[in-house]
């Protein structure tokens, strides 16, 4: 049996096996699937990946409060995980005799980290041959190795504090060596892991033993350990853009820090609300120049496109505030609630901004649509091998 109605389909993709998974279904529903069902456009179906890696779809998952009830888990473990089927386009099938399925138009991921915004989602949608929202793989890959974005944009000219990366791998095998190198960069230090957001894992190293310390937790989280100069005094910005080859910047906002690290916490819990990011320790737009705002913003543009970008991402920076020398951060291919509080502060509602996200991936596909991914040649009658009797 199939379920089609008379509205575009959209599947919602959120969780997943990812430190940042609980962040995602706070993304998931504010605000894209709050707006979709306002807008009345959409038949909106929720897909939910476990920290296990099962995918489930139930409409009772549009709902946040669903995920907040005590025994949510327990209501889960009675559902029947889905499988898709990319015979007749990108399906989403529930098992069982009488089971049915339902046909997706459009897809719209909200998965923070490992296996969503690193690209491999993106693999599997390009693969089942659907439109989907916010970045391809390719910029996705990019974007989530904070190392790769480094040596990416610093060979495109544009500045980047100095830094030094090591694999778990190499860090056993020769510590000595990299904490060499860590010598020859200025005091304190940030040590990130290489492939996660929400600052998960950062720290700030002002001595040799929490350098340590900060290496032993971020090889705890990943395989990869970015090792950073602290640009001081610091003023950090980070800028929303949106769009494929006419990019839109939204407004420079300042984060507003309790820490001298704006961690998890101040990203999302320290307002005591559970609405996505913590827009209440925001500058909106930061107070600064208009020149340094003019050049924040073009440099930003130039990270979307140099990296790739389509949709949407946002990118960071770090200012020295005595000289306002700029340095490009990170880039995030998935922003947090998508950044709605500050799109809205430029103007565009939270419906508009979904919607043109939307738009942009429909945009996108019909473009890549008219493309030729197949090739046909002679090869196989020439090669070498028995002959078919």
């Amino acid at each position: 049996m199939r379920y089609y109605g008379g509205m575009k389909s959209i599947a919602v993709i959120f969780g997943g096996r990812s430190a940042e998974h609980d962040v995602s279904i706070i993304t998931a529903h504010i605000p894209i699937i709050e707006t979709l069902l306002a807008t009345r456009e959409y038949n909106v179906w929720p897909v939910y990946i476990s920290k296990e890696g099962k995918w489930y779809c139930d409409q009772r998952m549009n709902e946040l409060g669903f995920f907040k009830q005590p025994d949510w888990e327990a209501q889960l473990s009675e559902m029947k995980p889905v499988s898709l089927s990319f015979t007749a386009g990108f399906e989403i099938v529930w098992p069982g005799v009488f089971g049915k399925s339902q046909k997706i138009d459009i897809v719209f991921p909200s998965m923070h980290g490992t296996f969503g915004e690193d690209g491999s989602l993106m693999g599997l949608l390009r693969m089942a041959n659907v439109p989907f929202v916010g970045c391809d793989i390719f910029a996705s890959a990019v974007a989530m190795d904070k190392v790769l974005t480094k040596e990416v944009v610093a060979a495109e000219g544009m500045p980047v504090v100095p830094y030094v990366w090591f694999t778990q791998a190499q860090w056993k095998a020769d510590a000595d060596h990299f904490r060499t190198k860590i010598k020859q960069l200025k005091a304190p230090y940030f040590v990130k892991p290489v492939h996660l957001g929400s600052s998960i894992g950062i720290a700030k190293a002002k001595t040799d033993a929490e350098l340590e310390n900060a290496i032993e937790v971020a090889l705890h989280y990943d395989d990869k350990v970015l090792v950073e100069e602290a640009v001081e005094p610091l003023l950090e910005i980070t800028l929303p853009l949106m769009g494929n080859d006419d990019v839109r910047a939204a407004q420079c906002e300042r984060p507003l820090n309790t820490s001298e690290l704006f961690d998890f916490n101040d990203k999302y819990l320290s307002s005591g609300k559970s609405s996505g990011v913590n827009n209440a320790y925001s500058e909106i737009p930061a107070k600064i120049s208009e020149e340094l705002t003019r050049q924040i913003k073009d440099l930003g543009i130039r990270v979307y496109r140099t990296l790739g970008c389509s949709g949407i991402a946002r990118v960071d920076f770090l200012v020295n505030d005595s000289t306002k020398e700029v340095f490009v951060n990170e880039v995030n291919t998935l922003p947090g609630s998508l950044y709605h509080h500050n799109w809205k502060a430029s103007g565009v509602s939270n419906r508009d901004l979904v919607l043109e996200l939307i738009r942009l991936a429909q945009e996108r596909f019909a473009s890549q649509k008219s493309r030729t991914y197949a090739f046909k040649s002679d090869i196989l009658k020439k090669v070498g091998g028995p002959k078919v009797q």
